[in-house]
């Protein structure tokens, strides 16, 4: 039973202590294993004010051993380019007449939203329904630009959109426990320098508050995101 591994990995969980990045991926390691492949997630709090324009923190990263979860990709582009998205290995292709549909029938069936700058204007109709999913294509998270492609093949490779909520956390799928340590590792240390890189000219006193990893079903694990 889950409450079972739950308590059982608890166990191996020193309370208030704060581990390096590498003994906290040992102990996930060490979790008795549930049913599935499960994820392993980052969470960290920020020391920024989330009412601030300007201590937003929120990018892209495509990380080198992806985190296992595959993408459906829909592609709305001119007609001129939908052979193009089709090669690229898109899911679901289309232009005015696939918005119309989906604003029709409310059905979204893919994973993130890839468009042209032409096709932007016209996918307002569908603000309502993808914006608060967080499915809009939006060029800060790099599913705005004309090099379909690219963009598409970005996606595919398991590039993520991260950005914190109003409460100053940032939530992120970092790999999967079935990873070796050295490849969560290899995942994990380049989200964290990222972080570091985007700090808000305008935050002040500690940055990294405080941040844990857990496993899709089990316990928290404090890290120490400097070690």
């Amino acid at each position: 039973m889950a409450g079972k591994r739950f308590t059982e990995a608890k166990k191996l969980v020193t309370d208030k202590k704060v581990y390096s990045i590498v003994d906290g991926i040992a102990l996930l390691k060490s979790f008795p294993k549930a049913g599935f492949d499960e994820g392993v997630e980052l969470h960290v709090n920020l020391g920024i004010d989330p009412s601030k324009g300007d201590q937003q923190v929120r990018g892209t990263i495509a990380f080198p051993h992806g985190v296992g979860k595959s993408k459906r990709v829909a592609v709305f582009v001119e007609a001129a380019k939908e052979a193009e998205a089709k090669a690229a290995g898109a899911d679901i292709v289309g232009g005015e007449d696939l918005i119309t549909e989906i604003a029709a029938k409310g059905i979204i069936n893919f994973d993130v939203a890839i468009a042209t700058p032409a096709m932007m204007p016209k996918i307002a109709k569908l603000a309502k329904l993808l914006g608060p999913k967080g499915l809009m294509p939006n060029p800060k998270n790099d599913t705005v630009g004309p090099n379909v492609t690219k963009m598409i093949a970005e996606q595919k490779a398991g590039k993520q959109s991260f950005k914190n909520d109003n409460t100053a956390n940032v939530h992120q799928l970092v790999g999967r426990v079935s990873m070796t340590e050295a490849q969560l590792k290899e995942n994990l240390a380049p989200f964290v320098d990222q972080l570091r890189k985007m700090k808000p000219a305008s935050s002040k006193g500690i940055y990294f508050r405080s941040a844990t990893l857990t496993t899709t079903m089990g316990p928290a694990v404090k890290v120490d995101l400097n070690s």
